[in-house]
Formats: C-alpha cells, sequence, structure tokens
C-alpha cells in the first residue's frame, strides 16, 4: 500500500509538469497516472487503496466545497446579483436536458441512466476554474465589473446544483420511483442545507473569536464538521431532506462572511491539502479506465460533449443578456464554463460503484469529457483574458 501511494505521488507529479509544460492542466497528467497504474494496464495500485477510492473521492469533494465556500464573499455575490444566479444553474440545466435527449440516441441507454450522465458532465470544473479566478481578481483583470468573483460564484453554486440533480437522478437509477416528495425534496434540500451551514459558520466564528488556537487546528475541526454534515444526510435522510454538500459550501460562506480574517489565512491552508486531494481524487479515477472501452466509445462520445458543450455555452450567454457585459467579457465567461474535471472525478464513478445499469458507459463519458475540456477551456483562459477582459490600471489611465 505504502508504495502505490508513494508511486503514485511521485509519477502524477512527473507527468503533471510534463503537461504543465505542454500548456495543458496538470490534472491530465494525474489522470493518465491512474490510468497506467490502474488494474486494465499496469496494474501497479494496491487493492487496499481502491476499496476506498470511494471515501477518497468524496473527502476530495468536502476540500473542494470548503475552499470554493471560504473564497465566497457575501458582498461580491450581491454585486454580480442576477447574472451569477443564472449561470449557477442555466446552462447546466440546458446540458443536461441535451445529454438527456442525445445519449440514448448514441448509446441505447435509458433516459434514467441518461439523466445521471447528464447531470455528471454537466459541471463546470472548480479546479481548473477556482484558481484561473483568483489569479485574475490578483492581478485586476475584469474588476470593473466584478466578472472573476462572478465566475467563482456561480461555477461553485453549478457543481453544488449539480451534484443535488445527480443524487435526486441515482435514486430513480436504484429503482426508487419519481414520485411529488421525491420533487420538493430538492429544494428542502437546498433550504436545510443553506441552513444548517450558515448557522453553524457563524456559530463557529464565534467560537474561534473566543478561544485562540492554531489554524491547523482550526483546519481539522472545519474538515469534521464537513464529515459530519455529509453523515446527517445519510442519517436523518428519512425524517428531513438534507443536502450535506450544500451545507458544507454553505458552511464555509457563512465563516468567510463572520470571520473574513480568519478565512483568508484558511484558503492558503485548503489550497495546501488541495495537493494531496486532487492526485488522488484523479488517480483514483484514471485507476478506474478501461482503455478499450474507452477508445470504443470515442468518436460518439466526442460528438456528444462537443455537442452538448455548444448548448452550454448557449446557456451561458443567455443567462448574461440585458447585463452590462459587452460581447467580449460574455465571450470570456462562456470560455470560462467549458472545462470539466473536478465534479466528473468525484462522482463519475460511483454509479458503477453502485451497480446502476451501463455504470462502466457512464465513467468513460465523464473522463472523456475531462480529457476533451479541461485542456480546451484552460488554453483558452490563458490565451483570451488580456484580450477579452479590462485591467483595473487601463481604467484609472483612461479617467485620467
Amino acid at each position: 500500500m505504502l508504495l502505490s501511494i508513494s508511486l503514485i505521488i511521485i509519477i502524477s507529479l512527473l507527468l503533471g509538469k510534463i503537461f504543465n509544460l505542454l500548456k495543458l492542466p496538470s490534472i491530465l497528467g494525474m489522470l493518465l497516472t491512474g490510468i497506467l497504474m490502474g488494474p486494465y494496464l499496469l496494474n501497479l495500485i494496491d487493492n487496499n487503496v481502491l476499496n476506498i477510492s470511494t471515501e477518497l473521492r468524496q473527502i476530495a469533494l468536502i476540500v473542494i466545497l470548503i475552499r470554493a465556500g471560504l473564497s465566497l464573499n457575501i458582498k461580491d455575490l450581491k454585486k454580480v446579483g442576477k447574472p451569477a444566479i443564472l449561470l449557477s444553474f442555466l446552462p447546466a440545466t440546458i446540458e443536461v436536458i441535451v445529454i438527456t435527449f442525445l445519449a440514448p440516441l448514441f448509446f441505447d441507454i435509458s433516459y434514467v441512466t441518461a439523466l445521471i450522465m447528464g447531470s455528471i458532465v454537466a459541471a463546470v470544473s472548480p479546479a481548473v476554474v477556482v484558481p484561473k479566478m483568483i489569479s485574475l481578481i490578483d492581478k485586476g483583470y475584469g474588476q470593473n465589473k466584478k466578472i472573476p468573483q462572478m465566475i467563482l460564484a456561480s461555477a461553485s453554486m453549478d457543481d453544488v446544483f449539480v451534484i443535488v440533480l445527480f443524487y435526486s437522478f441515482l435514486k430513480l437509477g436504484q429503482g426508487e420511483s419519481f414520485s411529488f416528495s421525491t420533487l420538493i425534496n430538492i429544494p428542502v434540500s437546498i433550504v436545510t442545507g443553506i441552513g444548517i451551514g450558515a448557522l453553524v459558520g457563524f456559530l463557529l466564528s464565534l467560537f474561534f473569536k473566543k478561544l485562540h488556537m492554531r489554524d491547523t487546528v482550526k483546519v481539522l475541526i472545519i474538515f469534521a464538521l464537513g464529515f459530519l454534515f455529509v453523515t446527517l444526510e445519510n442519517t436523518l435522510g428519512k425524517i428531513i431532506a438534507i443536502s450535506g454538500l450544500i451545507a458544507v459550501m454553505s458552511f464555509g460562506i457563512s465563516l468567510n462572511n463572520f470571520y473574513p480574517i480568519l478565512s483568508k489565512r484558511l484558503v492558503i491552508k485548503f489550497e495546501k491539502i488541495w495537493v494531496i486531494a486532487e492526485i488522488m481524487l484523479f488517480v483514483l479515477v484514471g485507476a478506474l479506465v478501461d482503455v478499450r472501452v474507452l477508445f470504443d466509445l470515442g468518436l460518439l462520445t466526442i460528438v456528444l460533449v462537443v455537442i452538448s458543450m455548444i448548448f452550454r455555452i448557449s446557456g451561458v450567454y443567455l443567462s448574461l443578456i440585458h447585463t452590462s457585459l459587452n460581447n467580449k467579457e460574455k465571450l470570456f465567461t462562456a470560455v470560462s464554463y467549458l472545462p470539466k474535471a473536478t465534479v466528473q472525478a468525484a462522482i463519475g464513478a460511483i454509479p458503477l460503484s453502485l451497480g446502476i445499469e451501463n455504470g462502466e458507459l457512464i465513467l468513460m463519458v465523464s473522463v472523456l469529457a475531462i480529457i476533451i475540456t479541461a485542456p480546451i477551456g484552460a488554453i483558452l483562459m490563458d490565451k483570451t483574458y488580456k484580450t477579452l477582459l479590462v485591467k483595473t490600471e487601463d481604467i484609472v489611465i483612461t479617467e485620467i
């Protein structure tokens, strides 16, 4: 087991660096590491590691949501307002509908399976988008209209929205009937998740202000509460619908709102934790990929992903109607909404692990979506932000 972990870290860092030098996301190197080391090729990953891969991916998802929550400022959310709200669900909803309609035609699968597939593929990638937006905020690009903050907020909420849809559709895939109570549980779980997370975040901010302790200990407490939120969803699910993942993110936002000085320090801590969480997430997903099946599905999957990307872009433009953004800024927002990676890696293998029909197909489509969209989105963001966004200094110079 120790040898496997050692090889995972060394090889993924090496391949990730090579991909970075090629101006491609390092996550592709991590994914390739998992494919190469997995049981379908070199078989270098210990079974004990593979057996806990589901739990490790869930931990990585919690890290993503806490980090995103701690980076979101409610004041910035109020400033970007309506377009951020629309961006948080409209592009993803359109993409889910398109995949649900087309996937059964391409792969001869049920509409329930297509819904599950669509809810996985539709999420934007915080692993690619969040660091880019934070970098743009630091450099001053798009600050005149708070564009990076809008994308950061809406992309994070997009992930939560899609994850909630995924778990709702997953119940259908497991044979549960779709009723009015199932439908009403979605908004109820969102509201209760937001409420519980916000309350605990407020109380914890008071606790941290009163009791001095190292930031490392605070990180451990936050982790423990994040795990507890997810556990509550499973424990209290029959009594009241609660979205544990929404509670995790709401908790981070609340803590940032009531104790922003601490949040800035904690974000740095979670960025360091994300380094190892990201490696394990993408390597373990890569390890589940059967290369033969991946190549067999290649062309049809590429067509499906490309079509869904086109409709996703249309969803972004619909969300930005009647806003102050010009055509260049709308184009950059659309480009920023292309990359997929983190959520697909975190939940793409769940249907397979639960024995859902066509679970392997869902995983393969998720992986190909990462391979296709992550480099395209990352490269376009890097190459276009200077041209499409206004820098704060330029505004000052113009006004003078």
